[in-house]
Protein backbone atom coordinates (compact mmCIF):
# COMPACT_ATOMS: atom_id res chain seq x y z
CA UNK A 1 0.00 0.00 0.00
CA UNK A 2 2.78 2.41 0.91
CA UNK A 3 4.62 1.61 -2.33
CA UNK A 4 1.51 2.51 -4.29
CA UNK A 5 1.21 5.88 -2.56
CA UNK A 6 4.88 6.62 -3.09
CA UNK A 7 4.64 5.75 -6.76
CA UNK A 8 1.53 7.91 -7.15
CA UNK A 9 3.21 10.90 -5.53
CA UNK A 10 6.32 10.44 -7.65
CA UNK A 11 4.23 10.14 -10.80
CA UNK A 12 2.34 13.33 -9.85
CA UNK A 13 5.60 15.20 -9.31
CA UNK A 14 6.93 14.03 -12.67
CA UNK A 15 3.68 15.11 -14.31
CA UNK A 16 3.90 18.54 -12.74
CA UNK A 17 7.48 18.92 -13.92
CA UNK A 18 6.54 17.88 -17.42
CA UNK A 19 3.61 20.33 -17.49
CA UNK A 20 5.85 23.11 -16.09
CA UNK A 21 8.41 22.54 -18.82
CA UNK A 22 5.96 22.06 -21.68
CA UNK A 23 3.40 24.83 -21.00
CA UNK A 24 3.33 28.59 -20.44
CA UNK A 25 0.60 31.17 -19.95
CA UNK A 26 0.08 34.57 -21.55
CA UNK A 27 -1.91 37.30 -19.79
CA UNK A 28 -4.23 39.66 -21.68
CA UNK A 29 -1.69 42.51 -21.41
CA UNK A 30 1.32 40.46 -22.52
CA UNK A 31 2.91 38.89 -25.55
CA UNK A 32 5.36 35.97 -25.51
CA UNK A 33 8.48 35.78 -27.64
CA UNK A 34 9.44 32.10 -28.19
CA UNK A 35 12.92 30.92 -29.10
CA UNK A 36 13.84 27.40 -30.20
CA UNK A 37 17.44 26.40 -29.80
CA UNK A 38 18.45 30.08 -29.89
CA UNK A 39 16.47 30.97 -33.00
CA UNK A 40 13.20 32.97 -33.09
CA UNK A 41 10.21 30.65 -33.07
CA UNK A 42 7.35 33.17 -33.18
CA UNK A 43 5.23 35.60 -31.21
CA UNK A 44 2.30 34.46 -29.09
CA UNK A 45 -0.34 37.12 -28.30
CA UNK A 46 -3.38 34.97 -27.51
CA UNK A 47 -4.09 34.96 -23.75
CA UNK A 48 -4.26 31.57 -22.05
CA UNK A 49 -2.30 28.31 -21.73
CA UNK A 50 0.15 27.34 -24.51
CA UNK A 51 2.49 24.39 -25.18
CA UNK A 52 6.23 24.41 -25.78
CA UNK A 53 9.06 21.90 -26.05
CA UNK A 54 10.55 21.10 -22.65
CA UNK A 55 13.78 22.12 -20.99
CA UNK A 56 16.28 24.13 -23.04
CA UNK A 57 14.70 23.46 -26.43
CA UNK A 58 12.09 26.24 -26.27
CA UNK A 59 12.48 29.40 -24.18
CA UNK A 60 9.75 31.99 -23.63
CA UNK A 61 10.17 35.75 -22.80
CA UNK A 62 7.14 37.86 -21.94
CA UNK A 63 6.77 41.57 -22.72
CA UNK A 64 4.14 43.99 -21.41
CA UNK A 65 2.04 45.45 -24.23
CA UNK A 66 0.50 48.25 -22.15
CA UNK A 67 1.49 51.90 -22.52
CA UNK A 68 4.72 52.81 -20.75
CA UNK A 69 5.83 56.16 -19.32
CA UNK A 70 9.26 57.76 -19.62
CA UNK A 71 10.23 61.16 -18.20
CA UNK A 72 13.10 63.36 -19.27
CA UNK A 73 15.26 65.29 -16.81
CA UNK A 74 15.03 69.07 -16.67
CA UNK A 75 16.58 70.33 -19.89
CA UNK A 76 17.91 73.88 -20.35
CA UNK A 77 16.41 75.37 -23.52
CA UNK A 78 17.04 78.76 -25.12
CA UNK A 79 13.72 80.15 -26.39
CA UNK A 80 13.30 82.22 -29.55
CA UNK A 81 13.32 85.44 -27.48
CA UNK A 82 16.60 84.47 -25.74
CA UNK A 83 15.03 83.34 -22.47
CA UNK A 84 16.65 80.40 -20.69
CA UNK A 85 14.07 77.97 -19.33
CA UNK A 86 14.14 74.49 -17.82
CA UNK A 87 11.76 72.06 -19.57
CA UNK A 88 10.69 68.58 -18.50
CA UNK A 89 8.60 66.30 -20.74
CA UNK A 90 7.13 62.80 -20.62
CA UNK A 91 6.62 60.16 -23.31
CA UNK A 92 3.93 57.49 -23.54
CA UNK A 93 5.02 54.55 -25.70
CA UNK A 94 4.39 50.85 -26.25
CA UNK A 95 5.73 47.89 -28.20
CA UNK A 96 4.54 47.75 -31.82
CA UNK A 97 1.47 45.72 -32.78
CA UNK A 98 3.26 43.81 -35.56
CA UNK A 99 5.08 40.59 -34.74
CA UNK A 100 8.16 41.83 -36.56
CA UNK A 101 8.24 44.93 -34.35
CA UNK A 102 7.95 42.84 -31.19
CA UNK A 103 10.65 40.43 -32.39
CA UNK A 104 13.00 43.29 -33.33
CA UNK A 105 12.42 44.96 -29.97
CA UNK A 106 13.22 41.75 -28.11
CA UNK A 107 16.32 41.12 -30.19
CA UNK A 108 17.59 44.66 -29.53
CA UNK A 109 16.70 45.20 -25.87
CA UNK A 110 15.39 41.97 -24.37
CA UNK A 111 13.07 43.78 -21.91
CA UNK A 112 11.27 47.06 -21.28
CA UNK A 113 13.92 48.21 -18.85
CA UNK A 114 16.58 47.82 -21.52
CA UNK A 115 15.12 50.59 -23.71
CA UNK A 116 14.15 53.16 -21.04
CA UNK A 117 17.57 54.81 -20.87
CA UNK A 118 17.71 55.22 -24.64
CA UNK A 119 14.21 56.69 -24.70
CA UNK A 120 15.12 59.18 -21.94
CA UNK A 121 18.13 60.32 -23.96
CA UNK A 122 16.02 60.61 -27.12
CA UNK A 123 13.31 62.59 -25.31
CA UNK A 124 15.90 64.86 -23.71
CA UNK A 125 17.29 65.75 -27.15
CA UNK A 126 13.85 66.27 -28.71
CA UNK A 127 12.83 68.74 -25.99
CA UNK A 128 15.06 71.26 -27.82
CA UNK A 129 12.11 71.76 -30.23
CA UNK A 130 10.72 74.14 -27.59
CA UNK A 131 13.50 76.56 -28.53
CA UNK A 132 11.59 77.48 -31.68
CA UNK A 133 8.98 79.37 -29.63
CA UNK A 134 9.02 82.55 -27.58
CA UNK A 135 8.48 82.26 -23.85
CA UNK A 136 5.15 84.09 -24.00
CA UNK A 137 3.99 81.51 -26.58
CA UNK A 138 4.50 78.69 -24.08
CA UNK A 139 2.36 80.05 -21.24
CA UNK A 140 -1.15 81.39 -20.86
CA UNK A 141 -4.54 80.34 -22.18
CA UNK A 142 -3.57 81.02 -25.83
CA UNK A 143 -0.18 79.32 -25.66
CA UNK A 144 1.31 77.17 -28.42
CA UNK A 145 2.24 74.45 -25.95
CA UNK A 146 0.23 71.81 -27.85
CA UNK A 147 2.04 72.70 -31.05
CA UNK A 148 5.40 72.43 -29.27
CA UNK A 149 4.44 68.99 -27.90
CA UNK A 150 3.49 67.87 -31.41
CA UNK A 151 6.92 68.98 -32.68
CA UNK A 152 8.66 66.98 -29.96
CA UNK A 153 6.52 63.91 -30.74
CA UNK A 154 7.34 64.17 -34.43
CA UNK A 155 11.05 64.29 -33.68
CA UNK A 156 10.82 61.32 -31.30
CA UNK A 157 8.93 59.24 -33.86
CA UNK A 158 11.53 60.01 -36.48
CA UNK A 159 14.29 58.65 -34.23
CA UNK A 160 12.39 56.00 -32.23
CA UNK A 161 14.25 52.76 -31.41
CA UNK A 162 13.32 49.53 -33.17
CA UNK A 163 9.94 48.16 -32.18
CA UNK A 164 8.99 51.24 -30.09
CA UNK A 165 5.81 53.12 -31.01
CA UNK A 166 5.63 56.63 -29.43
CA UNK A 167 2.03 57.46 -28.51
CA UNK A 168 2.03 60.97 -27.07
CA UNK A 169 4.25 63.68 -25.63
CA UNK A 170 3.46 66.07 -22.81
CA UNK A 171 5.40 68.99 -21.30
CA UNK A 172 5.01 68.73 -17.54
CA UNK A 173 7.21 71.63 -16.38
CA UNK A 174 8.54 74.92 -17.73
CA UNK A 175 10.48 76.88 -15.12
CA UNK A 176 13.22 79.46 -14.97
CA UNK A 177 16.70 78.53 -13.75
CA UNK A 178 17.33 79.56 -10.10
CA UNK A 179 19.36 82.66 -11.05
CA UNK A 180 16.81 83.75 -13.61
CA UNK A 181 14.01 83.15 -11.12
CA UNK A 182 15.75 85.41 -8.61
CA UNK A 183 16.20 88.13 -11.25
CA UNK A 184 12.57 87.81 -12.31
CA UNK A 185 11.40 88.04 -8.70
CA UNK A 186 13.50 91.17 -8.21
CA UNK A 187 12.11 92.66 -11.40
CA UNK A 188 8.57 91.80 -10.31
CA UNK A 189 9.26 93.35 -6.91
CA UNK A 190 10.54 96.52 -8.58
CA UNK A 191 7.48 96.66 -10.82
CA UNK A 192 5.17 96.16 -7.84
CA UNK A 193 7.01 98.88 -5.92
CA UNK A 194 6.67 101.24 -8.89
CA UNK A 195 2.96 100.48 -9.13
CA UNK A 196 2.61 101.03 -5.38
CA UNK A 197 4.38 104.40 -5.67
CA UNK A 198 2.11 105.38 -8.55
CA UNK A 199 -0.97 104.41 -6.55
CA UNK A 200 0.36 106.33 -3.53
CA UNK A 201 1.01 109.41 -5.69
CA UNK A 202 -2.46 109.14 -7.20
CA UNK A 203 -3.97 108.80 -3.72
CA UNK A 204 -2.03 111.83 -2.47
CA UNK A 205 -3.17 113.83 -5.51
CA UNK A 206 -6.80 112.89 -4.90
CA UNK A 207 -6.40 113.70 -1.19
CA UNK A 208 -4.93 117.12 -2.01
CA UNK A 209 -7.78 117.77 -4.45
CA UNK A 210 -10.34 116.86 -1.78
CA UNK A 211 -8.56 119.08 0.77
CA UNK A 212 -8.49 122.00 -1.66
CA UNK A 213 -12.18 121.54 -2.45
CA UNK A 214 -12.99 121.33 1.27
CA UNK A 215 -10.90 124.46 1.96
CA UNK A 216 -12.62 126.34 -0.86
CA UNK A 217 -16.08 125.28 0.36
CA UNK A 218 -15.14 126.20 3.95
CA UNK A 219 -13.98 129.64 2.77
CA UNK A 220 -17.23 130.10 0.86
CA UNK A 221 -19.18 129.17 4.00
CA UNK A 222 -17.07 131.56 6.13
CA UNK A 223 -17.53 134.38 3.63
CA UNK A 224 -21.28 133.76 3.58
CA UNK A 225 -21.39 133.65 7.40
CA UNK A 226 -19.39 136.89 7.65
CA UNK A 227 -21.67 138.57 5.13
CA UNK A 228 -24.73 137.32 7.00
CA UNK A 229 -23.25 138.47 10.33
CA UNK A 230 -22.44 141.88 8.85
CA UNK A 231 -25.99 142.10 7.54
CA UNK A 232 -27.39 141.20 10.98
CA UNK A 233 -25.02 143.69 12.62
CA UNK A 234 -26.05 146.43 10.21
CA UNK A 235 -29.71 145.66 10.85
CA UNK A 236 -29.04 145.67 14.60
CA UNK A 237 -27.23 148.99 14.37
CA UNK A 238 -30.11 150.36 12.36
CA UNK A 239 -32.59 149.17 14.99
CA UNK A 240 -30.37 150.48 17.79
CA UNK A 241 -30.12 153.86 16.08
CA UNK A 242 -33.87 154.00 15.74
CA UNK A 243 -34.31 153.13 19.44
CA UNK A 244 -31.60 155.62 20.38
CA UNK A 245 -33.40 158.36 18.51
CA UNK A 246 -36.61 157.42 20.29
CA UNK A 247 -34.80 157.50 23.61
CA UNK A 248 -33.42 160.95 22.83
CA UNK A 249 -36.96 162.19 22.36
CA UNK A 250 -37.82 160.85 25.85
CA UNK A 251 -34.55 161.26 27.72
CA UNK A 252 -36.18 161.33 31.13
CA UNK A 253 -37.94 158.04 30.48
CA UNK A 254 -34.71 156.49 29.26
CA UNK A 255 -32.91 157.62 32.41
CA UNK A 256 -35.71 156.26 34.55
CA UNK A 257 -35.60 152.89 32.80
CA UNK A 258 -31.83 152.69 33.22
CA UNK A 259 -32.28 153.45 36.92
CA UNK A 260 -34.78 150.64 37.22
CA UNK A 261 -32.50 148.22 35.39
CA UNK A 262 -29.57 149.16 37.61
CA UNK A 263 -31.66 148.83 40.75
CA UNK A 264 -33.01 145.41 39.60
CA UNK A 265 -29.47 144.16 38.95
CA UNK A 266 -28.19 145.48 42.29
CA UNK A 267 -30.99 144.02 44.39
CA UNK A 268 -30.91 140.56 42.80
CA UNK A 269 -30.50 137.80 45.39
CA UNK A 270 -29.71 138.36 49.05
CA UNK A 271 -28.06 141.82 49.03
CA UNK A 272 -27.41 144.29 51.82
CA UNK A 273 -26.74 147.92 50.92
CA UNK A 274 -25.68 150.81 53.11
CA UNK A 275 -26.08 153.77 50.83
CA UNK A 276 -27.39 157.25 50.47
CA UNK A 277 -31.09 157.02 49.57
CA UNK A 278 -30.96 160.47 47.99
CA UNK A 279 -28.73 159.32 45.16
CA UNK A 280 -29.76 157.51 41.93
CA UNK A 281 -30.90 154.91 41.49
CA UNK A 282 -31.64 154.14 45.15
CA UNK A 283 -33.82 157.22 45.44
CA UNK A 284 -36.48 155.19 43.65
CA UNK A 285 -37.18 153.23 46.79
CA UNK A 286 -37.37 156.38 48.87
CA UNK A 287 -41.02 157.35 49.03
CA UNK A 288 -40.06 160.91 50.00
CA UNK A 289 -38.06 161.55 46.84
CA UNK A 290 -39.21 164.59 44.87
CA UNK A 291 -40.81 164.04 41.46
CA UNK A 292 -40.56 166.09 38.29
CA UNK A 293 -43.30 167.33 36.03
CA UNK A 294 -43.63 163.92 34.42
CA UNK A 295 -44.10 162.21 37.74
CA UNK A 296 -40.65 160.57 37.73
CA UNK A 297 -38.83 160.52 41.11
CA UNK A 298 -35.67 162.56 41.06
CA UNK A 299 -32.58 162.16 43.30
CA UNK A 300 -32.36 164.89 45.93
CA UNK A 301 -28.65 165.48 45.28
CA UNK A 302 -29.19 166.42 41.66
CA UNK A 303 -32.12 168.75 42.65
CA UNK A 304 -30.01 170.45 45.28
CA UNK A 305 -27.19 170.83 42.82
CA UNK A 306 -29.56 172.27 40.31
CA UNK A 307 -31.01 174.72 42.86
CA UNK A 308 -27.55 175.79 44.00
CA UNK A 309 -26.62 176.44 40.41
CA UNK A 310 -29.73 178.54 39.88
CA UNK A 311 -28.91 180.60 43.01
CA UNK A 312 -25.49 181.37 41.65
Amino acid sequence: MSRTITASVAGLIVLVLILFNTTFTVNFHELAVTTRLGHPAGIVREPGLHLKLPFFIDTVAKLDTRSQLVRSPLVTVQTADDQQVLVQAYLLWKIGEEDEQAQSFYNSYGSLAGVERELETLLQGSVAQVGGYRFDELIGADSKLTEAEASILQDVRANAPTGVVPLSIGISRIVFPPKTTTAVMRRMSAVQETLANLEEARGNSEANTIKQQATAQAQIIRDFAEQWAASIEARGNEEATRYYEQMREHADLAIFLSWLETLRAGLRGSTTFVTDMTRAPFHLIDLDSPVDEGGIPRPAVEIDAGIAGDDR
